[in-house]
C-alpha cells in the first residue's frame, strides 16, 4: 500500500566535502550515526515522512557531493528544490569560509525563495572547533538564514534542523509566500483536497461544495 501524506518537499544537502552531510542524512532517516562514510560520489537520495505542524509531509533528501569535480553534475538537481541543509565542519575554518559560494548556487539554482537553514556540524568535536557559534550565528542572519549546530554522531539537533526548514516552508504555503503549483517550486500535493489551504480565508466557508468542474 502506497504511504498518504498531505506534501511533498524536496530538500538538498549542501556543502563542502567532509563536512558530514551523508551522515546527517543518514541518522536523520536511519537514527543512527553511519560508521564507514566515504564521499559521495555525484549525488545520493533518502526519504522519510514526518509530521510537521499537524500535517504529514514526505521529504525527498538530495544529498550532494561536496568535492569540485562533481559540481557541474550536482548542480543539476539543485532546480526545484524548496528546501536545503547548508553544512559546514564547526572544527573546519575552510569549509565555513566555502559557505558563500554553496549558498549563491542554491539561490541561484534552485529557487531565490529557498528555504535554507544552515548546520555546523560534528558539534561533538567542541574541543577542535575554528568557527564559533557566535560567528556562524552573525553569518546565517545576515544571509536570512536559520542556524543550528548539529551532530550526525549523537544526533543531536539533526532531526529539529530537517523539522525546523520543512515546517518554515509550511508557513510559507499557507500566508500564500509560496504557491505548490508553481513549475519548481519544489512541493507537490499529496492530497488534493489541502488546496484550499491557499484560498483567501472568507472563502474557505463557501468552497465546502464539491465543485463540479
Amino acid at each position: 500500500m502506497s504511504e498518504s501524506y498531505d506534501f511533498l518537499f524536496k530538500f538538498l544537502v549542501i556543502g563542502s566535502a567532509g563536512t558530514g552531510k551523508s551522515c546527517l542524512l543518514h541518522q536523520f532517516i536511519e537514527n543512527k550515526f553511519k560508521q564507514d562514510s566515504n564521499h559521495t560520489i555525484g549525488v545520493e537520495f533518502g526519504s522519510k515522512v514526518v509530521n510537521v505542524g499537524g500535517k504529514t509531509v514526505k521529504l525527498q533528501i538530495w544529498d550532494t557531493a561536496g568535492q569540485e569535480r562533481f559540481r557541474s553534475v550536482t548542480r543539476s538537481y539543485y532546480r526545484g528544490a524548496a528546501g536545503a541543509l547548508l553544512v559546514y565542519d564547526i572544527t573546519s575554518r575552510e569549509t565555513y569560509n566555502a559557505l558563500t559560494n554553496w549558498l549563491t548556487d542554491a539561490r541561484t539554482l534552485a529557487s531565490p525563495s529557498i528555504v535554507i537553514i544552515l548546520c555546523g556540524n560534528k558539534k561533538d568535536l567542541d574541543a577542535d572547533r575554528e568557527v564559533t557559534f557566535l560567528e556562524a550565528s552573525r553569518f546565517a542572519q545576515e544571509n536570512e538564514l536559520m542556524f543550528l549546530e548539529t551532530s550526525a554522531l549523537t544526533g543531536e539537533n539533526v532531526e529539529e534542523a530537517f523539522l525546523k526548514c520543512a515546517r518554515t516552508i509550511l508557513n510559507k504555503i499557507e500566508s500564500g509566500e509560496l504557491d505548490p503549483e508553481r513549475m519548481g517550486s519544489g512541493i507537490q500535493y499529496g492530497d488534493t483536497s489541502l488546496r484550499h489551504l491557499r484560498q483567501p480565508r472568507g472563502a474557505q466557508t463557501q468552497s465546502k461544495q464539491p465543485c463540479n468542474c
